[in-house]
């Protein structure tokens, strides 16, 4: 597709579908020093969610942003909730082992069940529905990864397995492999009405408020940009990139990619599940029921590491939309965004203490672009660690965690020496 054909033009200016939502709450930023039971820093799920289950147990919560709540990697997700994501358990079973690999897959899917419930008890109308969904492969080295991976899927007692027939999509694959019961979602419209169900029990929440530094006394101390202080006895970094990431290492141990999605009006059936591929470049494919009444179709994909993409930002949706007229014919293409994410060495995000000589300190971080219901599932693991309840969740994310092969640490921290450098500069 040439980008003037039938006026379907990549848009000049980048927008979220998500953030067009116009009832999100807005908060002043902080004009004065506080004392608090726990500090969040972050606006996106994982710190909402904290935020609320916090805020619900009794808990004289703060929950801060350096710009505008849900404004973050949240607000310009795919939006999908599964724990399926890619072909990532036949990998865990071989580099963190088949008891914490299915410990993941039962903590994310804690993770949509608590958005499914919460939706429902909170009358939270958030385009939630139930969506099957698949990898897809195209090739037959793809195939027999995907054959692998429905081996993990048996071992570990996953809802799904090998499924081409199931698949709703125009073109021919040759094989595919599905997870049964998951969803997708509108994730401004769920998080801002969390954001209103905080306020209701009390919470005390803040834009525009950038948290500088946290000073490690008895108390944990936030230092704000604008000069302000929070003492709290808990503090939970929520924030995507963590600030004080000297602490632990964090601007070494994490990479960043950068990945771009468009929603467009087409002219073919819009397919029924979400769908992902096996083979690089990764497509990305879901529906988006918009409140006129439309569906529109989401593709997203066309990723790369940070700061290292050998074209211009204009071809990577140029890319999606090429795949999108050739298989479903584009009539407009009325939404473009980008998101950056954060992984881990071994795939795991990093939630709980963030050092093992300070526990006041939580932090939350690397969802690998997973981040709905790992957010969704990091959010609980914390609220659970500060209140003290059990959680069979909590060794699998542990932050402190040094179970890796001493070369690949030294290999993965050489690369992402810089990781801080290139989120920052937005490239």
């Amino acid at each position: 597709m040439k980008q003037e054909e039938n006026g379907n033009r990549i848009p000049k200016f980048a927008h979220s579908y998500w953030r067009e939502f116009e009832a999100i709450p807005s908060f002043p930023a902080l004009q004065e020093n506080i004392t608090m039971d726990v500090a969040i820093v972050g606006g996106g799920i994982a710190g909402i969610v904290s935020a609320y289950l916090l805020a619900k147990a009794g808990k004289k919560i703060v929950l801060l942003d350096a710009g505008k709540l849900i404004d973050g990697a949240t607000g310009y997700t795919t939006a999908k909730i599964t724990a399926q994501h890619g072909l990532l358990y036949s990998e865990f079973i071989e580099t963190i082992g088949a008891e914490q690999a299915k410990l993941y897959y039962e903590a994310n899917s804690t993770g949509l069940k608590f958005i499914q419930q919460t939706a429902t008890e909170l009358g939270i109308a958030c385009d939630l529905t139930v969506q099957n969904a698949f990898v897809y492969s195209e090739t037959e080295p793809g195939k027999q990864q995907i054959e692998k991976e429905a081996d993990a899927y048996k071992m570990l007692g996953i809802n799904g397995g090998l499924a081409a027939n199931e698949v709703d999509l125009p073109f021919d694959v040759t094989a595919a492999i599905v997870m049964r019961n998951q969803a997708q979602f509108h994730p401004v419209k769920f998080l801002a009405g969390l954001l209103r169900e905080i306020e209701r029990l009390g919470g005390s929440i803040y834009e525009q408020t950038r948290a500088m530094k946290i000073e490690k006394e008895d108390r944990p101390l936030i230092q704000t940009e604008n000069g302000m202080h929070i003492s709290c006895d808990k503090a939970i970094i929520a924030s995507h990139y963590p600030i004080n990431s000297s602490d632990g290492l964090y601007f070494s141990k994490l990479s960043v990619n950068r990945s771009y999605v468009i929603a467009v009006r087409t002219e073919a059936k819009i397919p029924t599940g979400v769908y992902l591929s096996a083979e690089a470049p990764k497509r990305s494919i879901r529906a988006i029921p918009t409140d006129q009444g439309e569906t529109l179709l989401m593709i997203g994909g066309d990723g790369h590491p940070a700061g290292r993409s050998k074209t211009n930002i204009l071809e990577h949706y140029q890319n999606l939309a090429n795949f999108g007229e050739a298989h479903f014919g584009i009539k407009e293409i009325p939404y473009r965004w980008s998101t950056q994410d954060f992984a881990t060495l071994d795939k795991v995000p990093y939630v709980g203490i963030m050092t093992a000589s300070y526990d006041h300190i939580l932090v939350a971080t690397g969802f690998n672009k997973w981040g709905m219901s790992n957010g969704a599932a990091a959010g609980m693991i914390l609220a659970d660690r500060i209140l003290g309840k059990d959680t069979p969740y909590a060794e699998v994310f542990d932050p402190t965690r040094t179970k890796m092969e001493k070369a690949d640490v030294e290999d993965f921290i050489k690369d992402n020496a810089a990781v801080a450098k290139a989120y920052i500069a937005g490239n």
